[in-house]
């Protein structure tokens, strides 16, 4: 039995996600320069498309590893934040929030918002929580369990390829104040992946998977 494959097209007659060779044949065939790649994965797929095209394969990267991800018996830490974000739909109504991971106590929460996305969600909530320890004067280790969002915390810079709007300008003047903190501010806050294989979803999961 063939493996399914998803495709991503990011330039050629119709950029997007597609779940079958003939749709993106469709696309790449005779158009100049088209860039696209195959994954095994709808989620792979998703997150290279958020990501961008990137000429050497390598796609949304963590920036680090933490001891949690490299030994997995290794528990996380229960004196932690952890971040996470929810969209129904891709865009759709996006939120975010930060959970202190011993208590289960939410410690903010934003949204929903309009035509968002959930890589931008994910990068919002990564930044709001490193705002909050730094001007909380915090010594808390970071959780989030999006490499997207490490990847582009790490290079202050969030790569969506979502189109603005009207609808959604509230979404990117968020994405233009994290981008400004993350330039204007250092920060001591240890960013940690976390291994969901090894200990379940995310404490600040919103349970709609």
């Amino acid at each position: 039995m063939t493996k399914k494959k998803f495709y991503v097209v990011w330039e050629g007659v119709r950029p997007g996600i597609y779940a079958s060779w003939e749709d993106c044949r469709l696309q790449v065939t005779g158009y100049p320069g088209a860039k696209y790649r195959s994954f095994d994965t709808g989620e792979a797929a998703r997150e290279a498309w958020e990501a961008g095209w990137q000429p050497s394969g390598k796609f949304a990267k963590p920036p680090l590893r933490s001891v949690q991800e490299v030994f997995p018996s290794v528990p996380f830490i229960r004196e932690s934040l952890a971040v996470d974000a929810a969209c129904s739909g891709n865009p759709g109504d996006m939120e975010y929030r930060g959970v202190h991971v011993a208590t289960g106590r939410e410690w903010f929460r934003v949204g929903p918002l309009r035509q968002g996305t959930n890589n931008i969600g994910e990068f919002l909530a990564l930044v709001h929580g490193l705002a909050l320890m730094k001007r909380e004067h915090l010594a808390l280790p970071l959780y989030s369990d999006s490499r997207n969002a490490l990847l582009w915390v790490q290079i202050k810079k969030c790569r969506t390829r979502l189109t603005r709007t009207a609808v959604n300008a509230p979404v990117f003047q968020l994405i233009e104040r994290a981008e400004k903190w993350l330039r204007e501010n250092t920060c001591e806050t240890q960013i940690l992946k976390w291994n969901t294989r090894a200990w379940g979803e995310i404490p600040a999961d919103f349970g709609r998977k």
